[in-house]
């Protein structure tokens, strides 16, 4: 339960990194049956800043979303930036992709943006090593951020603000699990798994999630960041994910790509240019109910605003409601049997 209301697992939260998931309004996010989306901590401390979102009543209002709304802490954006930071145990100096203009947060910095925001949940601030990288430096991460994990927790006074962990160790189960062991001796409502899908081979990033899944505490969510392809979100649920966020339905949504229950679907492809059926027989989305697949190719080729907008609206769907399909077959005792007909599916081996 969040002070915007509950959150039903296993769920996909839309990326609105902005304040805003692109070409996507509140109400059609509320349509597609959204409970939480996430903000990034790093773009709107650049811009608008974090002192302006205070000032206008904190994100729900700023960006007039009524349910939960979580806020990464910048992390992976920062250290996405390697060649412009300086990193210590005091903090990191980065730099702005904007105006190239220094700045330093130290974790108790980032908790004040954070708590500035207003978002329901905040993220601990963390180092997140890229892939591959040396078992030392990966180390390094996982102590630097079990530390400031600490301070995080330390310095976080909102209320109605929950602060999750984040758990790091790259693909080494030895620093996995001392980095859950050290973040959840600090203590937190929940976790997030970070240093995933940035670059390793799918299988491993399995592999090694599982462990970390089973040693983080039952009775606290377990979160999947940055991860939003369809069937590494079943086989993830399998291994105790709760929540995952991932930009790649929007972002697929403007090159013109769809999901379904086929597959990937092209739109670009002439094969679809006189094809009237909606995107998806199997979906009940706003976009499938109006609106067939030469007219949303059509929409691509010209470059129409609109074409986006409708694709992620069924993109978004797509996601939303599998995690629905993945939640009420866990509640039936039955999520081994739905996992295998996906993966029997005719779209499984597309994803």
């Amino acid at each position: 339960m969040t002070a915007h209301g509950p959150i039903e697992t296993p769920v996909f939260m839309p990326v609105g990194t902005r304040a805003t998931v692109k070409g996507v309004t509140a109400p059609q996010l509320h349509e597609v049956g959204a409970q939480v989306v996430l903000a990034n901590t790093y773009h709107l401390f650049l811009r608008p800043g974090h002192d302006l979102v205070r000032e206008a009543g904190g994100l729900h209002t700023f960006m007039n979303w009524d349910r939960a709304i979580l806020t990464d802490s910048g992390g992976f954006q920062i250290f996405s930036l390697r060649d412009t930071l300086k990193l210590s145990d005091e903090g990191v100096r980065f730099q702005s992709i904007i105006d190239g203009k220094y700045h330093h947060w130290t974790p108790e910095d980032n908790m004040q943006v954070q708590q500035d925001l207003g978002a329901d949940i905040a993220m601990v601030l963390d180092v997140c090593p890229p892939y591959p990288a040396d078992e030392a430096d990966v180390a390094a991460a996982v102590d630097r951020s079990a530390k400031w994990a600490a301070r995080c927790k330390a310095a976080h006074s909102r209320e109605d603000q929950a602060l999750f962990g984040i758990v790091q160790g790259g693909v080494f189960p030895n620093l996995r699990a001392e980095s859950v062991e050290r973040t959840v001796e600090v203590g937190f409502p929940g976790y997030g798994i970070g240093g995933y899908s940035v670059g390793e081979p799918h299988e491993l990033m399995l592999e090694s999630l599982g462990p970390v899944c089973d040693a983080i505490p039952a009775d606290r969510p377990r979160y999947l960041m940055g991860v939003g392809n369809p069937t590494t979100l079943l086989e993830a649920v399998a291994l105790g994910v709760d929540m995952f966020d991932c930009v790649l339905p929007t972002r697929t949504a403007r090159t013109g790509t769809a999901f379904s229950s086929a597959g990937r679907l092209n739109l670009k492809n002439a094969k679809f240019a006189r094809d009237f059926g909606p995107l998806d027989p199997n979906c009940s989305c706003s976009t499938c109910a109006n609106y067939s697949r030469a007219y949303l190719r059509h929409l691509v080729n010209m470059k129409e605003m609109l074409g986006s907008t409708l694709i992620s609206i069924h993109n978004l769907h797509f996601l939303i409601n599998l995690m629905q399909q993945a939640r009420l077959a866990v509640l039936d005792g039955r999520y081994g049997d739905f996992l295998r007909e996906w993966r029997d599916g005719p779209g499984a081996d597309d994803y």
